[in-house]
C-alpha cells in the first residue's frame, strides 16, 4: 500500500490545530501535512512533531487572500515583493521542519486579458522558490486546481503542469498531483499516475465529486491507490478530505 498522510488543515477539525498531530498518531499515521503551518510557531510545531515521532512531508507557501476568493499570491504581477517575503517565511520553517517538498499554490487571474503576464510571473516565481529551498534538499511543487471549484485558476489540468515542468526544466520542480482536482477535470488519475510518475513529488487525494473520503464518490481508489503503488512515485500520499461525519468515522478506507 502507499505511505499515506494526513492532512492536518482538513483532517481532525473537531480540534484545535494543536492536537491534531496526537491524534492522527493515534490513528496509525506516521506523517502529516498542513497546507498553512504559520499560526503556529516553527519551534512549537518542531516539538510537537518529535513529541508524536510524526514527520511533517508538506506546506505551503502563503497564499495571501486566494482561499477568500481573491486572485492569490504566485502570479500576481503586482505581488512579487509580496511573494518573495512568503518564500522567506517559508524557507524559516524549512529550516525546522525539513519538509520533503513545498507547494506553491498558482492562483488565479480573475481579468482574462491579463492571463499571459499571470503565467509569466507565475514561471519566475517559481523559479525563485526552486532556487530557495533547493539547496535544503527540499523539492518545490505546484498543483492543478480544477476551474468549478475556483474559476480563473491559472493552472488546472494535467497538461497545463506538463507544460509548465517541461519549459522550466528544473530537477527539484515537480508537480503536486491531487486525485480530486484532476478527476473534477475529466482526467484519469490512475492512468496519469502510471505514466508520469517520475514528475510527480506529492500526491493528495479525496473523493468525487463532493471532496469526502473515498467511497463518498464514484473514484475507485482500489485501482488508484494500486496505480500508486505499482508506479515509480515513492513519496507520501496525502489525505487531504473533507469528512464525511467526524474525521474518525471518515477513516474506514485506511
Amino acid at each position: 500500500m502507499p505511505r499515506f498522510c494526513a492532512n492536518l488543515s482538513l483532517l481532525f477539525t473537531e480540534m484545535e490545530l494543536i492536537n491534531r498531530f496526537k491524534a492522527a498518531k493515534q490513528k496509525g499515521f506516521n506523517a502529516v501535512e498542513i497546507q498553512f503551518p504559520y499560526s503556529l510557531s516553527a519551534a512549537t510545531l518542531k516539538k510537537t512533531l518529535e513529541e508524536q515521532q510524526l514527520k511533517l512531508v508538506l506546506f505551503n507557501v502563503d497564499a495571501d487572500d486566494l482561499l477568500q476568493g481573491g486572485e492569490g499570491l504566485a502570479c500576481v504581477p503586482e505581488k512579487r515583493n509580496q511573494f518573495r517575503q512568503a518564500v522567506a517565511q517559508a524557507l524559516e520553517y524549512a529550516e525546522f521542519l525539513k519538509p520533503e517538498a513545498i507547494n506553491v499554490l498558482p492562483g488565479r487571474c480573475i481579468n482574462e486579458n491579463r492571463k499571459r503576464d499571470y503565467l509569466k510571473t507565475f514561471k519566475e516565481n517559481l523559479c525563485f522558490a526552486v532556487e530557495t529551498f533547493a539547496p535544503l534538499g527540499i523539492k518545490t511543487v505546484f498543483e492543478a486546481i480544477n476551474s468549478h471549484d475556483m474559476p480563473g485558476f491559472i493552472i488546472h489540468n494535467e497538461r497545463q503542469m506538463l507544460d509548465t515542468l517541461n519549459q522550466l526544466n528544473l530537477p527539484m520542480l515537480l508537480m503536486q498531483y491531487d486525485i480530486y482536482h484532476m478527476q473534477m477535470m475529466g482526467g484519469k488519475p490512475d492512468e496519469f499516475i502510471t505514466r508520469h510518475a517520475d514528475k510527480i513529488g506529492h500526491i493528495q487525494f479525496a473523493d468525487c465529486p463532493g471532496r469526502g473520503q473515498p467511497g463518498t464518490g464514484q473514484i475507485n481508489f482500489e485501482r488508484v491507490f494500486s496505480a500508486i503503488e505499482k508506479s515509480s512515485y515513492s513519496g507520501w500520499v496525502g489525505a487531504e478530505y473533507k469528512p464525511v461525519g467526524s474525521t474518525s468515522e471518515s477513516l474506514n478506507w485506511l
